[in-house]
């Protein structure tokens, strides 16, 4: 079919760069939804690699899908153009919303992940076919220079867009907001494009229609960008509660505390992008089983991987002859708040009031590759669970070789490392990998069913998400296995003895699984399931 050059109301040449400068606005744009849906995914749903591998996926399907349709639009580019831009722009604008809807009320949001990139996908594909026509309406060139063009303006913008997601759209604006920010800038300049570049190609009755679509899209748009913020607040109350008392965007994750500001600090709970890290009810029984069979040696020097809500470092400091604890965490925004709200400082016993303390913000595997060799009696390594994608190179027999490097001489490591009941396959993975980084080990529970660990009532989620009576750790020394033990000098616990730690430890060998390989940083073993 030949094309034929349009009536335009500016020279072909400028007409060829408003339209490579729409392909630039809307692969950006495009991107900016593809990665908003990976974020909100991997937040809401968990296992980054998962979600990223079905958003990709799904989404490069159906571009194809999406390219192979817009041949039906060739005799109408401009209409049709706008026809995408309109609906892109709106389910795009609106996706991350509708995600964190499905979730907070739904409880699932799977299925509306894969019918979003499903849907956007399909648009994202036809915008090029229909851009490649229209190119060729305004001055004719050869096929591939004109496909060399698209695609440069297209590269170059989809750059643009991921960049200004994590660096602009994400620390300033959110999820929420940032998308439909996006989906404005979509719409606007697919509209103007075509209602005004394109406008002699359009009927009256046609330009109107797409006129009044366009403007539609906006106005929803930013109807939903005024209500984003009493949206967020109600899906908070159905995901949290109705106590959602702090709610906080880092650079790093989400802080959600609910609970009342006063009162007993034993009623707070501390969320991280969602999962509960810490529930102020039984807290203390995760932390002194992970903390204090570590200590029973040398304990002058102590590191804390993590634990920037500061409750590993305040069972540390229960030690009168600790000289240092050094608490290295990644978010900033975790420490600021166990410094300042008032219930989860009490919680702490305001131990980032310690002179002995001291805080390190930053990547742990970092820290410690920096670090000089043997500085530490004890390290406790309460990080999130190993099944969290983020978290997997925390986790590698890397990352526990340079924690024992770190180690005076008999020196210990305790590790959570993930629910041993249900799913000792990533437990055990741990546990292998520390003996692969040259450490002797001894696993063990705070399991509810063991003789001399205090039961509370059942709560559906525990520290890192796992079930109160499903804490799994490893104690781990270089050069010799270390003794599970509480020390006859240890401070009073609530929720543990010698006795029955070697308990836990005994039922937990009855859970081994036999002949995991380590996992290390290329060929990582833990999944979220």
């Amino acid at each position: 079919m030949a094309t034929v050059e349009a009536a335009l109301p500016v020279r072909p040449r400028t007409g060829r760069l408003l339209v490579l400068a729409t392909v630039f606005v809307c692969a950006a744009c495009g991107l900016v939804y593809e990665l908003e849906l990976l974020a909100l995914a991997s937040y809401l749903i968990g296992d980054s690699v998962t979600q990223a591998s079905v958003v990709l996926s799904v989404m490069v399907f159906a571009m194809g899908v999406g390219s192979l349709l817009a041949k039906r639009l060739r005799a109408r580019p401009a209409v049709g153009f706008a026809a995408v831009e309109a609906a892109l722009a709106l389910l795009g604008g609106l996706s991350a919303t509708a995600l964190y809807a499905s979730f907070a009320w739904l409880g699932e949001s799977r299925p509306a992940l894969v019918a979003f990139s499903l849907a956007i996908g399909v648009l994202i594909g036809a915008e090029i076919p229909l851009l490649m026509t229209l190119i060729q309406r305004v001055r004719r060139q050869d096929a591939g220079g004109a496909v060399a063009d698209l695609f440069a303006a297209d590269y170059v913008g989809a750059l643009v867009g991921g960049l200004a997601f994590p660096f602009l759209l994400l620390p300033l604006l959110g999820q929420l907001t940032g998308a439909m920010l996006t989906g404005t800038v979509n719409a606007a300049v697919g509209g103007a494009l075509v209602l005004w570049l394109f406008r002699h190609d359009l009927s009256r009755r046609t330009r109107w229609l797409l006129l009044a679509a366009t403007l539609g899209v906006l106005a929803v748009l930013a109807s939903a960008t005024l209500l984003a913020d009493d949206f967020e607040r109600v899906a908070r109350r159905a995901v949290y509660g109705g106590e959602v008392r702090v709610a906080v965007q880092t650079g790093v994750q989400e802080l959600v505390v609910t609970g009342p500001s006063t009162g007993s600090p034993r009623s707070l709970d501390l969320y991280l992008d969602g999962r509960l890290r810490v529930s102020g009810y039984d807290e203390y029984r995760y932390h002194e089983a992970l903390v204090h069979p570590a200590m029973s040696g040398p304990h002058g020097r102590v590191l804390v991987l993590g634990g920037g809500d500061g409750l590993a470092a305040r069972e540390v400091l229960r030690y009168p002859d600790v000289t240092r604890v050094t608490v290295v965490e990644l978010d900033p925004g975790v420490v600021r708040l166990a410094r300042t709200d008032p219930m989860l400082s009490a919680l702490n016993a305001g131990v980032y009031g310690d002179p002995r303390v001291e805080v390190v913000t930053t990547d742990a595997f970092r820290w410690l590759r920096s670090r000089p060799a043997r500085q530490f009696d004890v390290i406790v390594s309460d990080l999130p669970d190993p099944g969290i994608t983020p978290s997997t190179k925390l986790y590698s027999q890397e990352f526990y070789g340079l924690a024992a490097r770190a180690l005076r001489p008999g020196g210990r490591l305790a590790v959570h490392a993930g629910p041993l009941a249900s799913r000792p396959h990533t437990f055990w993975t741990v546990e292998a990998t520390l003996r692969a980084a040259g450490l002797a080990t001894v696993p063990y529970s705070a399991g509810g069913r063991l003789s001399g660990f205090a039961a509370g009532p059942d709560r559906t989620l525990g520290v890192s998400g796992a079930s109160p009576q499903d804490w799994g750790f490893v104690l781990a020394a270089a050069g010799h296995r270390p003794e599970l033990r509480v020390d006859r000098d240890t401070p009073t616990l609530r929720s543990l003895s010698t006795a029955a730690l070697r308990d836990a430890a005994r039922e937990a060998e009855h859970l081994r699984v036999e002949g995991l390989p380590p996992s290390t940083l290329p060929h990582p073993r833990y999944s979220a399931s």
